[in-house]
């Protein structure tokens, strides 16, 4: 680092070492770090402790093992720059490296063969950990946050009304114990006891004094303090008390033994510390698993940081990675991360920053992304008997794998490659999302059965409301498609009458019946992927290697036989109708684009006449 950082130091130059490029402080961070990586490795393989038992042949090693284990090229570059760096460093060193370039007459770009591929090796987070991680942090953020808040509010208020003389103390004691619906403050745990323990500064704070008080009533030796502890223990012998004194009822959830009860066992001043915590780490879960924002942006956010950005609620923030100006950019957001970003806002005590450190006298400190979400799953684990919380596997997560899972997800969706782009920043010069955009929002193994799963339970769950409604009478489409799913659906409900079958017979046959629908935005088509006999799509059409089925982008709802018009698709083409024919009567309209209105109006019209004369 030294040398880094000095390059044209005498005592450099003198040793025959030059180090071309230039050194910053976060460059010498990254440096640390594959160093620390290198010796792991080498710890783990065996070999000396000291780079002075390492030979060329051990480096070459490490790095061929980081590209067995999936790091990006990009990655294994900067390590072999590091370590031909330290080669060229050996003569000015003070220990001894492993003499001679590993990869003498090749480039750190060649040897990692960084050449771009348009594959993104970050990984994404697992399902069986991404559900119940983001359930979890939703359940905090929208159900538990109000009685934290509610009894951090009250501490507040305690602690601003306190007395720090105990001047009045006995009268206070007496007047407080007389209203039976002042209970003594016990630790939960001290429930399982012997003998509940009560929580002297609490109950110190509850009579209007500091706790530095507490010494006149949790402790013997004077006669007055001997009677006031006797009066608070005769209190609670008598079963008065409660572990609930700053909330009140919290809230009641069903926990895994089936029982219900509230989900926290006590919120006293050192759990709630503790849950304000969960609390900011949920909000940052929800933040880094559904906006798409880097790290480094999420802990940028400040204070009044949702805005309407075109209309739509939008984190405003600042972009780091890759720019020296720090931009401010906008990441249009749902209303559960409005709700995080409130409940982070609450607990945060920093002047500026959303996301600070809990404690007061730490504010300066900085947090760590991977630690809280880290932090988190323990948290949430260790209290599941209370909460009743699905139990989240403690897999590996970082925050930008969630970036990498978010895009993998919204890539799942029929156009959304432009919002993709958009969150991402990603966008090339077209509308759709560049090579970049679309290794990052690639499918991944782990996630492809969970994904078609969820795909056939929602396929079935529309095909089984389109039944109930045909047998109910309703219209549920036209066109010769509609008339085959008509069909199809008289004949298992003729099944189920011949076998005096209730719903679940009918769910049954649904199941095991061949219905092909694929559902549309314009139309649903009713061909059968294996084999789409009648898919106009299909005609004179080059259908690309591998794939199978229609061709969704060359469809024509008003001429193919596997077309069926729901109910729900003709007001846009009512709409669309009337759009082409103001278009048509315009003047001003260039006759090319007539011409196109035109054809368009034949279409749309076609398809109307369906609904119309379905004969």
């Amino acid at each position: 680092m030294m040398i880094s950082f000095n390059r044209r130091h005498p005592e450099v130059l003198k040793s025959g070492v030059v180090l071309e490029g230039s050194a910053s402080p976060r460059s010498l961070i990254h440096v640390a770090s594959r160093l620390r990586g290198v010796a792991r490795w080498a710890r783990k393989k065996g070999l000396s402790t000291y780079p002075d038992g390492w030979t060329v042949e051990d480096l070459r090693q490490r790095v061929t093992d980081l590209a067995a284990e999936g790091i990006s090229p990009a990655t294994i570059r900067t390590y072999v720059g590091n370590l031909k760096n330290l080669a060229a460093s050996e003569p000015a060193l003070s220990l001894p490296w492993p003499a001679g370039d590993p990869w003498p007459g090749q480039s750190a770009r060649r040897v990692a063969e960084a050449a771009s591929s348009g594959v993104i090796a970050t990984p994404t987070v697992h399902p069986a950990t991404w559900f119940p991680l983001i359930r979890a942090a939703w359940k905090y953020i929208h159900d538990f946050a109000p009685d934290v808040l509610r009894a951090d509010r009250r501490l507040h208020e305690l602690k601003a009304a306190a007395r720090s003389s105990s001047r009045g103390i006995d009268q206070r004691l007496e007047a407080w114990l007389a209203d039976p619906q002042n209970k003594i403050p016990v630790h939960a745990a001290s429930l399982e006891g012997p003998a509940p323990q009560v929580q002297w500064r609490l109950l110190t704070l509850l009579l209007g004094y500091k706790p530095a008080v507490r010494k006149q009533i949790s402790q013997h030796g004077q006669p007055g303090k001997m009677r006031r502890h006797t009066l608070i223990l005769d209190a609670v012998a008598k079963g008065r008390i409660t572990t609930h004194a700053l909330t009140g009822e919290l809230l009641q959830v069903v926990r895994p033994d089936g029982s219900k009860g509230p989900w926290h066992p006590g919120l006293n001043q050192r759990t709630l510390f503790d849950t304000k915590t969960a609390l900011r780490d949920a909000a940052f879960v929800l933040v880094v698993g559904l906006s798409m924002m880097r790290d480094s942006e999420i802990h940028e956010i400040l204070r009044d940081h949702v805005v309407e950005h075109y209309n739509t609620p939008a984190i405003a923030s600042t972009k780091i990675k890759g720019t020296t100006n720090r931009p401010g950019k906008h990441w249009w957001i749902a209303e559960p991360l409005v709700e995080a970003l409130a409940v982070a806002e609450a607990v945060s005590l920093h002047p500026e920053r959303v996301f600070s450190p809990v404690r007061a006298s730490r504010q300066d400190g900085t947090l760590v992304g991977a630690r809280m979400l880290a932090a988190f799953v323990t948290f949430a684990n260790a209290s599941r008997d209370w909460t009743g919380l699905d139990e989240i596997p403690t897999t590996y997560i970082r925050p930008h794998m969630f970036r990498r899972t978010m895009a993998m997800l919204t890539d799942q969706f029929p156009g959304s490659e432009i919002a993709t782009g958009i969150q991402l920043k990603h966008l090339a010069t077209r509308a759709l999302a560049n090579a970049t955009t679309r290794g990052y929002a690639a499918s991944d193994i782990q996630w492809a059965k969970y994904l078609g799963d969820a795909l056939d339970n929602v396929k079935f769950r529309k095909i089984k409301d389109l039944y109930e409604r045909h047998t109910a009478g309703e219209e549920i489409g036209f066109g010769p498609g509609a008339e085959r799913v008509k069909d199809a659906f008289d004949q298992i409900n003729a099944t189920v009458k011949a076998r005096s079958g209730d719903a679940r017979t009918a769910e049954s046959l649904l199941r095991t019946t061949r219905i092909h629908v694929r559902f549309g935005m314009l139309n649903n088509c009713t061909a059968d992927h294996t084999n789409p006999v009648g898919a106009v799509c299909l005609e004179n059409a080059i259908v690309p290697e591998g794939h199978t089925g229609p061709l969704d982008e060359r469809c024509r709802p008003d001429r193919c036989a596997n077309s069926m018009i729901g109910p729900e698709h003709l007001p846009i083409y009512d709409s669309h109708q009337r759009k082409q024919l103001q278009l048509i009567n315009n003047p001003s309209t260039p006759a090319c684009r007539r011409d196109l209105a035109e054809r368009e109006l034949d279409i749309t019209r076609n398809v109307l006449k369906m609904a119309s004369d379905p004969q």
